[in-house]
């Protein structure tokens, strides 16, 4: 029988510590990912963009705006300028004429490899102190606390 477990109540000092360590992170990566874009022509924005068409595959504007948490008007704005940079292109949906899919194009997927790789590179330098257990927890807690946030 699947039991659901229940709900632990934690120390609130420890929660709020966490959520700033978290909220640190975030402003680091977000910081080292800018300067790892400052070698491209493109903008977080994109970046972002291109990331959930090389993991997500062809998707409407409208889709992609829900994922990125823009406008409509934006993410076109967005599109429009990746089209001229030969990162994406506008392609009709094979079952739906009506419907028009972003499609990420070699250079698009070539820049992409690429900035995620130097991210990795980078993540790897940072854990260089931990030791192979501590990762694999790590990794185990992460994807744990994706998982929740998720469902949430």
């Amino acid at each position: 029988m699947d039991m659901e477990q229940q709900p632990y109540i934690h120390d609130p000092e420890i929660v709020a510590q966490i959520e700033k360590d978290l909220r640190y992170i975030s402003g680091i990566v977000k910081q080292k990912g800018r300067e790892l874009l400052s070698d491209y022509k493109i903008t977080p924005p994109q970046f972002l963009a291109l990331q959930w068409l090389f993991e997500e595959g062809d998707m409407t504007i409208g889709e992609l705006s829900t994922k990125m948490y823009l406008a409509f008007s934006t993410t076109t704005d967005l599109i429009d300028r990746m089209e001229k940079n030969e990162l994406v292109k506008r392609v009709k949906d094979p079952h739906d004429r009506r419907v028009v899919r972003i499609h990420l194009l070699e250079k698009g997927r070539v820049l992409i490899d690429e900035v995620i790789k130097k991210r990795q590179t980078y993540l790897n330098s940072v854990l260089c102190h931990f030791s192979p257990e501590e990762l694999v927890k790590l990794k185990s807690n992460l994807v744990k606390l994706h998982q929740e946030m998720k469902t949430e």
